[in-house]
């Protein structure tokens, strides 16, 4: 039986549907392309969970795809910022009680805006992290929508090679 982690039982408080995936941790490559072939579900459907900072609403969760990476400036003009960046790695932790490989937009020590990457709902279903290295919840997006009050936007850009 996989763990119980904190997102888990908020989407049980909120009698959510979602499937738990768990893959065994290998600390040199935290990737989501790592996670995916894992779990065994689309790069495209796993969806990484970054901490950003905006300069008028402060920290924020923004939810994206796999195969893409995050568009600053997009997340800034969805979310009312004029601009926008990530947090750096030391403050991932303080800010949300998760590790790197583990954030998870459920279950947060604090209520922070939430941005979902609109290609989501494209899907039956994604994955995000349920908060430890090791689990994923695979849900339907519109679920995780409602569970998290999160406001959909195009927030991601084709990952550079």
């Amino acid at each position: 039986m996989a763990q119980k982690t904190n997102a888990a039982r908020q989407l049980d408080q909120m009698k959510i549907s979602y499937e738990l995936g768990e893959y065994t941790i290998d600390e040199s490559d935290l990737s989501a392309g790592a996670v995916a072939a894992k779990i065994g579900v689309p790069l495209k459907q796993v969806y990484k969970t970054l901490v950003a900072r905006g300069d008028k609403t402060g920290v924020m969760l923004a939810c994206i795809p796999g195969d893409k990476e995050l568009d600053l400036k997009a997340l800034a003009t969805v979310s009312g910022n004029k601009k926008a960046e990530v947090v750096p790695l030391k403050e991932v932790q303080p800010l949300t009680g998760y590790i790197r490989g583990g954030v998870s937009p459920l279950g947060l020590k604090k209520k922070y805006p939430i941005f979902l990457e609109e290609a989501a709902l494209q899907h039956d279903t994604i994955s995000i992290s349920a908060g430890v290295r090791g689990c994923q919840i695979i849900l339907n997006p519109q679920d995780l929508l409602t569970a998290v009050k999160a406001t959909c936007g195009n927030i991601s850009k084709t990952e550079a090679t």
